[in-house]
């Protein structure tokens, strides 16, 4: 008889616990499931854009370079700048906020040519000298070369459907990674934006002999 009732006793308490927890199984689901609600209703917010910059920034420099007549092409080494470094990225996320499509929906806000930069991307500058070569046929005189990024800045405010409370955060990525190879000869001129191009002011400032109309330009 005693066998006979731990036995039961036994089965009693294995059927209590399978009882409390498919009790609690079915209490996750249901924070499961209010969660999986929340994330699909905030898919498809919206984003209101502020504070949005966009500007040439300085990456690497070569050494200086003097052209004559006799040279039919020039090359070197860019070095990236010590203490500078790019990573696209966002500073906030929340419900329905993934770096990517927060980057992506600037794009489109912008009306990039190009995909911004996107968070999988390595930073910039590379930490290793790149190395370049010109054509330099017929140049003559002093010229400086560099490499930079057209970085893009901007805040935003995210949305969700269904009266959720709005995520803020802030956005860092680039449309162009490049540089420039000019004369210290020549103003720094504007760029495509309208802008005099702040990375190529910077680099003649550095590079160029301080009375050449690139480095009194800048």
């Amino acid at each position: 008889m005693r066998r006979r009732t731990l036995t039961n006793t036994a089965t009693g308490l294995a059927t209590a616990v399978l009882l409390l927890g498919a009790a609690a199984c079915a209490g996750g689901t249901g924070d499961r499931d209010e969660k999986d609600h929340e994330a699909v209703a905030c898919a498809h917010g919206t984003y209101a854009w502020s504070g949005i910059v966009r500007e040439q920034r300085l990456t690497g420099l070569a050494d200086p370079i003097t052209l004559t007549k006799k040279k039919d092409f020039v090359s070197g080494v860019i070095r990236p700048l010590k203490g500078v470094s790019y990573k696209p990225h966002v500073t906030s996320t929340g419900p329905g906020v993934r770096a990517a499509d927060a980057i992506k929906a600037l794009g489109r806000r912008l009306g990039t040519r190009e995909p911004l930069g996107d968070p999988s991307e390595p930073a910039e500058p590379e930490k290793t000298p790149s190395h370049f070569d010109y054509d330099t046929m017929g140049l003559e005189g002093p010229y400086y070369v560099w490499h930079s990024v057209g970085l893009v800045e901007a805040d935003f405010t995210y949305t969700c459907r269904g009266g959720a409370k709005p995520v803020r955060g802030h956005v860092v990525t680039w449309e162009t990674v490049g540089g420039g190879f000019l004369p210290c000869g020549d103003r720094v001129t504007e760029g495509p934006s309208g802008k005099t191009d702040a990375a190529a002011r910077a680099a003649a400032r550095k590079l160029c002999p301080a009375g050449s109309p690139a480095a009194k330009s800048a």
